[in-house]
């Protein structure tokens, strides 16, 4: 028993702590003060609001009695009393309610920027992912998107309205103890041939009753709280296979798969559903019980007080009051029965929330095996090893140089690793040691350039500024890279990863290029999609400009034709079974072209 409720109490510490250290930053930040003035202005409503609970008491008892002693000048006066009591009850709540919205809205505002800066920061965001493939054991966060859209609402609403509630119990329970005290009197019995008496017996049978019904809802509530969690995940899951399918809707309908991605829908989706049906089921019990414990909560002090009653030892309004203080003060024993499910949400949002922090903050924490110096004259690597996420090494002990003036392709089998070779000098590749010499300004080039949604002008100039060049040299650009046809489309607006093909993407992407004018230019596949004849000029013209800006070009490709625009060749050549270099797959073998 002592080991459990150890436990449980470590979990309850783990939770507080989690708590703090998420919800902590916000108000130390350059808001703090904006932060802490609200705060302390929804913690001092709270207080006057128990205080109006107060007076609201109070005034139950001569509001009866005046019924009851049929005391018309007491009673209208008594109505009078009650307008402004309902008043300020209004007025606080409605204050109350405006500037807790608002401190959750800078709250979540502060955090959502604070996350986002860091989620971006030092390329984080493509290192989780590959980490997340890497990692059988799922220990990376999934779903970073719903983190950051809808747990970072979550946890702020959350945390905000319980935490305030707990106060306002807190409180309420302080003040109203006393009152239910004072009215409940003594509880008399025998026992043994002795006489006892309970001062303050309301009091007491107030804690019993809640103490019991806290743990019967925690026993019934608890699966709540894994539950919880998995629906989360479950939910991002399916929606983030909705946007893949809308994503790649071209190429699935290409394949003719939409039998197998409605498959994998369904899939998703039954999880969601059966993960659904158990919540269900959990907080039907949940429900079952509080809400007989809240029916029962209003008739017990009226069956308690009643003999007292019925006796003359208390008036009508006494009663009243017994009713409306018991009333309170087991609202205030109950918070956590009533919270429950609230709760369980709150924790499984946390836990989210508090690994992908950690994820982060072991990212920006962790050494970089790889040295990369981004000022070097030209590209050198010394003792260069590359390795897969899973610990595969693919090539080791590397020592490559590629001097201005020099153009070389690089080739090799499919999943040699010619584009991890490439994301290695672009210094992007985690799982890389050695060192890497890149010249400053050299601009890497994927196989499948990203193309935001918006204006054409911004789509071109990605990511620079469209301010940057003018219209002139945009449209030169995309004469440049055979779209003459979007030579007047610049400011058209629309989702152009769906509306231009993968060769006229390939082309926005080259266009960029010819816009930057860069000196060193490092190109992956970006011709792939494109027809011989087009895939030429624009190699020639890429070639062209980077010799004249006295610089180097290094390409991958699969056609022999790209060979003519390279003076050298590099190649990765698998190993023959059992071979040495590291126990790398593939060695690199230079020559000339």
């Amino acid at each position: 028993m002592s080991l459990s409720v150890t436990a449980r109490a470590a979990t309850f510490a783990q939770v507080v702590k989690r708590v703090f250290a998420l919800a902590a930053p916000y108000f130390r930040s350059e808001e703090k003060w904006r932060a802490r003035t609200m705060l302390l202005g929804i913690v001092a409503l709270n207080l006057f609001y128990v205080y109006v609970a107060v007076l609201g008491n109070q005034w139950y008892g001569r509001f009866y009695d005046a019924l009851q002693n049929k005391d018309s000048v007491v009673f209208w006066r008594e109505v009078g009393v009650f307008g402004w009591i309902a008043f300020f009850n209004i007025a606080v709540q409605v204050l109350k309610f405006y500037v807790t919205q608002l401190l959750q809205l800078r709250w979540r505002t502060w955090m959502t920027r604070d996350y986002l800066s860091r989620w971006m920061a030092d390329r984080t965001f493509y290192h989780l992912e590959l980490a997340r493939y890497a990692n059988n054991e799922g220990q990376t966060p999934d779903n970073p998107d719903q983190r950051i859209q809808e747990d970072m609402q979550m946890f702020t609403d959350y945390t905000m309205t319980l935490s305030m509630g707990l106060l306002n119990a807190v409180v309420t329970l302080v003040s109203f103890v006393g009152i239910l005290w004072g009215l409940s009197g003594s509880f008399a019995f025998s026992m043994g041939g002795s006489s006892y008496q309970i001062a303050g017996a309301m009091v007491w049978l107030a804690v019993a009753y809640c103490v019991v019904g806290t743990a019967i809802t925690h026993f019934i509530g608890r699966p709540l709280i894994g539950t919880n969690f998995r629906q989360q995940r479950f939910e991002a899951d399916f929606r983030h296979h909705l946007v893949r399918v809308r994503e790649y809707s071209e190429a699935i309908a290409l394949d003719k798969g939409e039998k197998v991605e409605h498959g994998q829908l369904d899939l998703r989706f039954g999880s969601v559903l059966r993960n659904y049906l158990v919540l269900i089921k959990q907080q039907k019990n949940l429900i079952t019980f509080t809400s007989f414990f809240g029916q029962a909560a209003v008739i017990f002090p009226f069956l308690v007080a009643a003999p007292r009653f019925f006796s003359g030892a208390i008036q009508l309004g006494q009663l009243m009051q017994i009713s409306s203080a018991f009333g309170k003060v087991q609202d205030s024993l109950s918070w956590f029965v009533d919270n429950y499910d609230r709760v369980a949400v709150w924790r499984a949002t946390t836990d989210r929330l508090t690994s992908f922090d950690d994820a982060m903050r072991a990212h920006a924490a962790q050494s970089q095996a790889l040295e990369r110096d981004g000022t070097a004259p030209a590209l050198q690597t010394g003792d260069l090893t590359v390795a897969l996420p899973n610990g595969t090494s693919l090539l080791a002990g590397a020592a490559l140089a590629v001097q201005p003036g020099d153009s070389v392709l690089l080739q090799g089998p499919s999943g040699s690793g010619k584009s991890t070779l490439f994301r290695t000098f672009a210094g992007i590749w985690p799982f890389a040691r050695g060192h890497v010499k890149v010249p400053e300004g050299a601009v890497f080039m994927p196989q499948r350039p990203y193309v935001p949604d918006g204006t054409l002008r911004n789509a071109l100039t990605y990511p620079n500024p469209a301010e940057n060049y003018s219209d002139a040299e945009l449209r030169q650009a995309l004469a440049d890279a055979l779209l003459p046809n979007l030579v007047s489309r610049l400011d058209d607006s629309d989702a152009w990863s769906q509306k231009l093909s993968g060769g006229e993407q390939q082309r926005l992407s080259i266009a960029r290029v010819l816009l930057k004018k860069p000196s060193w230019l490092f190109a992956d596949e970006i011709t792939s999609a494109l027809d011989a004849e087009a895939e030429g000029v624009l190699y020639k013209r890429l070639s062209d400009r980077v010799k004249a800006a006295g610089g180097a070009m290094v390409s991958i490709a699969h056609r022999a034709a790209v060979g003519d625009f390279h003076n050298q060749r590099w190649t990765l050549v698998p190993q023959a079974e059992g071979a040495p270099a590291g126990g790398a797959r593939y060695r690199l073998e230079t020559a000339a072209t």
